[in-house]
């Protein structure tokens, strides 16, 4: 009895313990983004060749529902130990690449410890949160969303002091980051609480088929999302640099105002969602995000920075809601129900970077913008489908 009860209740220490690992992990891989305009420069390519890379990057995460497989099997919680190590020194290596080539392996590479990481860390967070899913996945996001606004400006500050070719020396920081996970998340037994018993062969995907109309759901809404979302975060640097002509520290500061607003956005949208619904929130985030993303590209100076920073809390807010409804209807195989909400996500992230790279290179970036204001407008109809509980 005193076990159930202890598994309703918020673990707000280790919760905060594993949303940290997160941030450590995606301070390093949010580099490709104020890096692509440097990287652009060197190779000389365009948009769409840049975008690319994210494409590669991404590819590792069609093999999601086979790692959801083997964590629901396994100690998952070393996955989350050794990949920012991992990362740290694929992202670390892109300032020295010597070719687009090697740019790609690189990013490949980083792919698979992301995927690695991401799969069964938000499954711990469920797990630590008790009765408080949408509370514990803020948090959760929060670290992520607070990495990608410390590592523009990280990766900015190294290449100011040390060059293009000197971001190697972040390596360590990395190596000292995994060493300290595994001093803290060690004795977190997980993987005991996630599933002990023997799973019959193709159990799992004989779960996914039942839950078909829901992830579908999804798709709807991250599809029309995508590119607004994904076009901001890979591209804004760009923007800022290339069309309007501002300066690096400019450019990669505005990604990390962003990124600080989406953090804000990730951490209050989980608890929201649990007191007035998950389907309420994402109505709510769909409307006032394609409103932002209009306002954003039709004002300028300090008035745009305003709404780049609403944009922000919107645009990033339904992170923790979807992964708070994935966990809520996943009972059987969380972590591998939670493996395929993640290739749905990143797949659809790579592919949209891609066609806001090709609408940039033909329409530049600000009319690709306000087109995705448009196209997110068809995320609505989607979240109307979802139920209410």
């Amino acid at each position: 009895m005193k076990e159930e009860q202890s598994n309703k209740k918020f673990q707000s220490g280790n919760v905060i313990l594993v949303s940290a690992s997160h941030m450590l992990h995606d301070i390093y891989s949010s580099f490709l983004a104020p890096l692509r305009p440097l990287l652009i420069e060197k190779f000389g390519v365009t948009l769409a060749m840049a975008s690319i890379w994210d494409l590669i990057m991404r590819i590792p995460w069609l093999l999601n529902p086979f790692i959801g497989i083997i964590a629901e099997r396994t100690a998952a919680r070393y996955f989350i130990i050794v990949t920012p190590a991992l990362t740290a020194i694929t992202m670390s290596l892109l300032g020295l690449a010597p070719s687009f080539a090697i740019i790609c392996i690189l990013l490949f590479t980083m792919g698979i410890s992301s995927a690695l990481f991401h799969v069964p860390s938000p499954t711990m967070i469920k797990r630590l949160s008790g009765n408080h899913t949408g509370r514990g996945m803020s948090y959760y996001m929060f670290g992520g969303e607070l990495a990608r606004t410390a590592g523009p400006l990280i990766i900015t500050a190294s290449v100011t002091y040390w060059g293009l070719e000197g971001t190697w020396k972040l390596i360590p920081f990395g190596l000292i980051a995994s060493f300290i996970l595994f001093l803290k998340l060690r004795n977190i037994k997980i993987s005991t609480e996630i599933k002990t018993k023997r799973v019959e062969k193709g159990a799992e995907f004989a779960a996914l088929k039942k839950y078909l109309p829901f992830f579908f759901v999804l798709l709807g809404i991250t599809f029309f999302r995508a590119i607004m979302k994904s076009g901001l975060t890979a591209f804004l640097p760009t923007f800022y640099y290339s069309e309007r002509g501002e300066s690096l520290w400019f450019a990669n500061s505005a990604l990390a105002v962003f990124q600080l607003a989406g953090a804000l956005g990730t951490i209050v949208a989980g608890s929201i969602s649990d007191k007035i619904g998950r389907r309420t929130t994402l109505l709510i985030i769909s409307i006032m995000s394609p409103i932002m993303m209009f306002l954003f590209i039709n004002s300028d100076g300090w008035l745009a920075f305003v709404f780049l920073v609403l944009l922000g809390i919107f645009v990033f807010a339904p992170g923790p809601v979807f992964i708070a409804l994935v966990q809520d209807r996943s009972k059987e195989f969380p972590v591998f129900m939670n493996s395929i909400y993640m290739t749905v996500s990143f797949i659809t992230a790579a592919l949209s970077v891609f066609f806001a790279g090709l609408m940039g290179d033909w329409l530049g970036l600000e009319k690709t913008y306000l087109i995705s204001s448009i196209l997110a407008l068809g995320a609505i109809p989607f979240v109307l489908f979802l139920k209410k509980k």
